[in-house]
């Protein structure tokens, strides 16, 4: 599916990829690559735990890495039972590059490079620049979507302490 007229960038409407994840569905598997290249598939992978999912444009914004470090700096106050997911179109050795150099120890970085299947199945793959619109989730231990925000322009951030609660909701 792709639609257009629901998201601009650069001040250009653009065509999204897939359609809008709903809060209460069962939220779509999906298999992207680690920053060894190896293939990580989300829920597989966090089974029992809760997971928050963030779409990120590139880590080598200002926006993205921002986000990427709060949510790091998050995860210390967490349970360990929630685990925190980034996934952008970042090729792998990218994501291990700028987490070494930023200290990023706590979110896992996902690259979605090769197939875009993350992108398509969360409806956030621009079709004409290949990277993701920023959205975010957060996913229950039974895999179902509890939270889902996209945000309306590129470089808006989510809303952290929504996200957080909602997570430490969904641990209950």
């Amino acid at each position: 599916m792709e639609r257009k007229g629901i998201f601009k960038f650069a001040g250009n409407d653009v065509t999204i990829v897939g359609s809008d994840v709903q809060v209460s569905q069962t939220a779509p598997e999906f298999t992207a690559q680690a920053q060894d290249w190896s293939i990580f598939k989300a829920f597989e992978n966090t089974k029992g735990k809760v997971r928050i999912i963030g779409s990120l444009p590139s880590l080598s914004t200002s926006v993205c890495d921002r986000e990427t470090r709060r949510f790091n700096q998050e995860a210390a106050d967490l349970s360990d039972n929630i685990v925190i997911i980034a996934v952008s179109m970042d090729v792998p050795f990218t994501l291990k590059n700028w987490c070494a150099a930023a200290g990023i120890d706590r979110v896992i970085t996902l690259s979605d490079h090769l197939t875009g299947e993350f992108g398509e199945k969360y409806g956030v793959l621009i079709k004409e620049h290949r990277i993701f619109r920023r959205a975010i989730f957060v996913v229950d231990t039974s895999d179902q979507v509890v939270y889902a925000a996209y945000m309306p322009v590129l470089g808006d951030e989510p809303i952290y302490a929504e996200v957080i609660a909602a997570a430490k909701k969904a641990l209950k």
